[in-house]
């Protein structure tokens, strides 16, 4: 591998984490699935598919499947939390659209996200790469971001505006507690 070669990656796979939602959305299987079917149309995704399950006594878990890969949630009402994958693949789809949309819709009060890269590959790579033309690495983190909303915003202490960071540090508030 010539160490001045230039990557791309094939994908990309956002990881987010939304807190301090309304417990009434996080339990409606119905209103879930359409907000995700949202998220992947409005950040220009083309829906194949989708199923989605309500748990008792709450609870849902579905996929969006979409032709650029999926987008899936898995919710705890009980807990005001959400946990959601927005991976893409090409650029004719943005994640960070349908990562700002759901953190609207599922009325969260803080949400953050880490964005991998997958499929990293040099770019003089002509047609099917070569195992060789892998970098070795299976993903890599690049960016880390944090964002309160409305809820948040309310509270002493909180930070309104999106905190991007670098991989390997803490996200931490204000007051220098770790957040999750």
């Amino acid at each position: 591998m010539n160490k001045d070669s230039k990557i791309f990656n094939l994908g990309r796979h956002l990881l987010a984490e939304y807190y301090e939602c309304n417990a009434n959305i996080l339990n409606n299987v119905q209103l879930i699935e359409d907000v995700m079917t949202e998220a992947a149309v409005r950040c220009g995704a083309t829906v194949v598919q989708k199923n989605f399950h309500h748990f008792s006594p709450y609870g849902v878990s579905g996929v969006v499947i979409i032709a650029e890969s999926h987008l899936t949630i898995h919710t705890w009402p009980e807990y005001g939390y959400a946990s959601v994958d927005l991976f893409t693949r090409g650029d004719s789809c943005n994640p960070h659209v349908a990562y700002e949309y759901l953190q609207e819709k599922l009325a969260s009060g803080s949400a953050l996200f880490s964005e991998l890269k997958r499929g990293l590959i040099h770019e003089d790579t002509k047609g099917q790469p070569s195992p060789d033309q892998l970098i070795q690495a299976p993903f890599v983190v690049s960016m880390q971001q944090q964002t309160f909303g409305p809820k948040a915003a309310a509270k002493p202490g909180a930070v309104k505006k999106s905190e991007k960071m670098k991989a390997g540090k803490a996200l931490t508030s204000s007051a220098g507690k770790e957040a999750r």
